[in-house]
């Protein structure tokens, strides 16, 4: 069974350029730094390869990031009055991104651990989620403990890799494989250069909608969980996104976006 809910309020992502500006509101070309809500731009950045939260839709021959993040990120944006711009980076870049000024704030399905609480500000948590194995199919892989002289695939500057850190310490002869995205690691596995991958079970559903040589098992879950919003430190907008994510959840366009996005997963 399939757990997913929204969690109280959240905070709002931006970051960096890459050619996508999406208009709500607003009009200044200056990033919001720390002034007041309003009437400027708002840098997002994230990793958009971690469909459904963000990834790069190609129909219709042009590239837009879109997705579960991007559509909170936007509607944020617009309410506080600000235009939007997102780019595309690696996750690995992310919190360093924010840290070096170069973005207001980040939304790539992060989660708020305590390593990272020590560099960046978080919203609170918007939307739960469990990690996974994922491996090919007949693999018998039932537990983490099945993982035992296998190579494992993660990304970089995840969840999953500290997760697979801490398992290497139990785990006798596993060893671990980190990439930059997601379609890569999962490009490992069919591949045969790796045996299994951790990845968020509600992005290794969609993967396995197109890989039915792929599945997966779900690892019980243990330490921080879900996903928040990082900002930079003492950053003046965590308090301004919170609150609109609240309305989000009261008014239910936080659900109607979980269902747009998730369908049935969400239950």
């Amino acid at each position: 069974m399939k757990r997913r809910r929204f969690l109280a309020s959240a905070t709002a992502v931006a970051l960096l350029t890459i050619g996508l500006t999406t208009a709500c509101g607003g009009g200044g070309g200056e990033s919001a730094g720390g002034d007041e809500a309003g009437g400027g731009v708002l840098t997002m950045a994230t990793s958009a390869d971690y469909p459904p939260y963000e990834y790069v839709e190609t129909a219709g021959g042009t590239e837009e990031i879109v997705g579960f993040d991007v559509d909170i990120a936007r509607h944020i944006a617009e309410e506080l009055g600000y235009e939007l711009e997102i780019s595309n980076i690696d996750f690995n870049g992310l919190i360093p991104a924010l840290q070096a000024g170069r973005a207001d704030f980040v939304m790539a399905g992060m989660t708020p651990t305590e390593e990272r609480k020590q560099n960046v500000d978080f919203s609170e948590i918007y939307y739960d989620a469990k990690q996974t194995i994922v491996f090919p199919s007949g693999g018998g892989i039932t537990s983490p403990e099945d993982l035992s002289g296998k190579t494992l695939g993660v990304q970089l500057g995840s969840i999953q890799e500290e997760l697979a850190n801490e398992l290497v310490e139990t785990v006798p002869n596993l060893k671990l494989s980190p990439l930059n995205r997601i379609n890569e690691i999962v490009q490992e596995l069919k591949s045969g250069r790796i045996d299994a991958a951790i990845i968020e079970d509600t992005v290794a559903e969609g993967f396995l909608a197109n890989n039915p040589d792929l599945e997966a098992v779900e690892i019980p879950e243990e330490g921080p969980a879900g996903s928040a919003i990082a900002f930079p430190k003492d950053s003046e907008l965590v308090s301004e996104f919170d609150r609109v994510l609240a309305e989000m959840e009261s008014s239910g366009m936080m659900e109607e976006l979980i269902v747009k996005w998730f369908g049935d997963r969400a239950e």
